[in-house]
C-alpha cells in the first residue's frame, strides 16, 4: 500500500526485498489455496482473490436488521446478547440497509460470470463484523436462507477491523457504526454510515443502482471550504475561474471507478442498452454556475456517469424517490435525513469540512 514504505537511502532496498518476498509468499500461499480447491468438484464460483476483486465489505448490522438485539446488547450487556443470539439462532433475521444493494450486487456478479466466466473481476462480498463467533451461526443461516453468497466471514470480536479492511483491500465498507466508519474514513478506506430508509419501496432487482453526491464524496471538498468561508457568490466565481482545472478526488473516487470498470466489460460484449449497473450523480450545485467544473473533472478521470442532476439547492429527497437507487452517498447529515424520510438507503460519508461544523453545533 502506498505510504507504507519508511527510510532512507542505503535502507531503502532492505524493506522492498522484504516487501517482495512477502508479496511472493502470498503469491505461493494463493496456488497452493486454489490447487487444493481446483480439486474439490463444486458448481459454487470460487471467492475471487482480493487483488482481482472488487471488495465490499458490509457489517452484521448493514446487512441484517438488528436493531433489537442491539438494544439488549446495550441495556443487557455482551452475555445477555450472545445467549440471545444463540437461542434465536434458527429465526431468520430481516433485511438491513445494506441489503438490497448486496442482492443487487450479486445480480451483476451472475452477469459477469455468463460474460466472463473465467474473470475474477467481480464483487467479493465480506461480512466484517465485530460480533463473537459465537453469533455466527445465526447470520449464517440468515445469509443461507436469502440465499446470498456471502463466503468471506471476519467476526473480529470487538476488535477494530480496520486491519482486516486493509489486508482484504477494502475497495468499500459499509457499516451502521458511524465510529468505525470514521476510523475507516482516516485509514483510506471508502467508507459510509449505513441508515435504514423510514419506509418501504421496492427496488431494481436487474439493475445496481449507486446515486453519489458530489462534493466530499466524488469529489474533495475544497469546493465546501469555500461555500463556507467565503459564501456562494465567492464559490461561483472560482469554479469558473477554475473551471478546466480538476477537482481533487474525494474518499469514493475510488468506488465510482470500479462501478465504471465494471460497466465497461458490459459494454465489451455489446451490453450497453443491457449494463446492470447504473450511475448517478445528484449534486445540490447548480448547472450553469458550477456544473461545468465537475463534468470536466469525471472526463479527464477518464469516468462517464450514466445521469447527472444538478439540483441548485433543491431538496434530493424527491429526485431520489424517483431513481430509487439501492444506496445514495452522500457527506451531509440534512441531505442523508430528507432521503431517508422519502424512502431512499443513505449511507452518509463523514469526510470533510461539513464534518468540522457539524460537530461544532
Amino acid at each position: 500500500a502506498p505510504g507504507t514504505m519508511s527510510g532512507s537511502g542505503s535502507e531503502e532496498s532492505q524493506p522492498s526485498q522484504e516487501a517482495e518476498d512477502r508479496q511472493q509468499e502470498a503469491e505461493q500461499d494463493w496456488a497452493a489455496a486454489k490447487a487444493f480447491y481446483d480439486n474439490l468438484v463444486t458448481k459454487r464460483p470460487r471467492p475471487p482473490k482480493p487483488q482481482n476483486a472488487i471488495t465490499v465489505a458490509v457489517s452484521s448490522r448493514a446487512l441484517f436488521n438488528l436493531v433489537e438485539e442491539q438494544r439488549i446488547y446495550e441495556e443487557q450487556g455482551l452475555e445477555k446478547y450472545v445467549e440471545y443470539q444463540q437461542n434465536n439462532e434458527n429465526v431468520t433475521l430481516k433485511p438491513g440497509p445494506a441489503f438490497y444493494f448486496v442482492k443487487a450486487l450479486e445480480h451483476v456478479n451472475g452477469r459477469l460470470l455468463e460474460l466472463y466466466p473465467d474473470d475474477e473481476e467481480r464483487f467479493d462480498i465480506v461480512l466484517m463484523t465485530n460480533n463473537h463467533a459465537q453469533v455466527g451461526v445465526r447470520l449464517i443461516n440468515s445469509i443461507n436462507h436469502y440465499g446470498l453468497t456471502i463466503e468471506r466471514f471476519c467476526m473480529t470480536g470487538g476488535e477494530s477491523p480496520i486491519g482486516y479492511l486493509t489486508a482484504y483491500l477494502t475497495n468499500l465498507y459499509l457499516s451502521a457504526n458511524s465510529e468505525k466508519v470514521q476510523e475507516a474514513i482516516e485509514a483510506g478506506i471508502a467508507s459510509a454510515t449505513m441508515f435504514t430508509a423510514s419506509k418501504d419501496i421496492s427496488y431494481s432487482d436487474t439493475q445496481l443502482r449507486v446515486a453519489f453526491d458530489g462534493d466530499a464524496v466524488i469529489f474533495s471538498d475544497e469546493s465546501e471550504q469555500i461555500v463556507k468561508e467565503q459564501g456562494l457568490d465567492r464559490f461561483f466565481e472560482h469554479e469558473q475561474l477554475h473551471e478546466n482545472k480538476p477537482l481533487a478526488q474525494g474518499p469514493l473516487k475510488g468506488f465510482l471507478e470500479d462501478l465504471g470498470k465494471l460497466q465497461k466489460k458490459f459494454y465489451a460484449k455489446n451490453e450497453r442498452l443491457n449494463c446492470p449497473i447504473r450511475t448517478y450523480l445528484v449534486t445540490a450545485r447548480s448547472a450553469a454556475s458550477s456544473g461545468a467544473r465537475v463534468l470536466k473533472t469525471l472526463r479527464s478521470w477518464g469516468l462517464e456517469i450514466d445521469e447527472a442532476l444538478f439540483l441548485a439547492g433543491a431538496p434530493k429527497g424527491p429526485i431520489l424517490v424517483k431513481i430509487r437507487p439501492h444506496i445514495f452517498f452522500d457527506d451531509q447529515m440534512f441531505h442523508i435525513e430528507g432521503a431517508q424520510k422519502l424512502g431512499t438507503i443513505a449511507a452518509h460519508v463523514p469526510y470533510g469540512v461539513a464534518q468540522k461544523y457539524r460537530k461544532s453545533t
